[in-house]
Order: C-alpha cells, then sequence, then structure tokens
C-alpha cells in the first residue's frame, strides 16, 4: 500500500509543480496587471493546493495532516479573494486592462469581424 501513496503523492507534487512552472511563467510573459493576476492565483489555488494534497498523503493519518488541512482551507479562502480585491482596487484606481478591442462597448459599436481581417 505504500508504494501506492508513494506514487499517488508523486502524481500530485509533480502536477502542483507543473502548475507552480506555468503560473510562474504567466507572471513574466502575460502584458498587464490583470492577466498577471490571474497566473498568480494559478500558482496559488492549483499550485499550491496539490502541492499541499500531495504533502498530506506523504504524512498520513496525524496531526500534520490535520495542519497540512487548515494551510489548505485558508489557501482556498483567502488567496481568490486577495487576487480579486487586488484587481478591483487596480481597476477603480483607473489601470486599464490591455485589450485588442474594447469588450465594453455597444454591440452597435463593435468592429465587425470581416473589418479586422
Amino acid at each position: 500500500m505504500e508504494p501506492l501513496i508513494d506514487i499517488v503523492s508523486g502524481v500530485f507534487v509533480a502536477a502542483g509543480a507543473f502548475f507552480v512552472l506555468v503560473g510562474a511563467i504567466g507572471l513574466v510573459r502575460l502584458p498587464d496587471l490583470y492577466t498577471r493576476i490571474h497566473g498568480a492565483s494559478v500558482i496559488d489555488t492549483a499550485g499550491a493546493g496539490l502541492l499541499i494534497v500531495g504533502m498530506m498523503l506523504q504524512a498520513g493519518w496525524s496531526l500534520v495532516t490535520l495542519k497540512l488541512l487548515f494551510i489548505l482551507g485558508i489557501f482556498l479562502f483567502t488567496l481568490p479573494v486577495a487576487g480579486h480585491a487586488l484587481a478591483r482596487a487596480a481597476l477603480r484606481e483607473g489601470l486599464e486592462p490591455k485589450l485588442t478591442h474594447d469588450r465594453r462597448a455597444p454591440a452597435g459599436d463593435a468592429p465587425d469581424a470581416a473589418e479586422e481581417a
């Protein structure tokens, strides 16, 4: 049973590391604050969440698992709220997202797909 837990735990840790890597690349490559917030939220929720689940499997049923579960719960409740608050504060201060076209424009003012091509 222990080798199976090691394999499943390794899969969770590898998946978490993958999401952390993708989010870190996103922080560097994405063009504006709003898309970078999305990259950071990928690191927070998916990356850290999967890493913690992998660590919980390695810890077995112990006090460490309970502590990791509390940390996971705090992450899942607070980090998305912090990212949303950061985006709302930036928008309130007048920082506009970089868009190829304004999606907030009325339907009659939006350019046709034929005009863009």
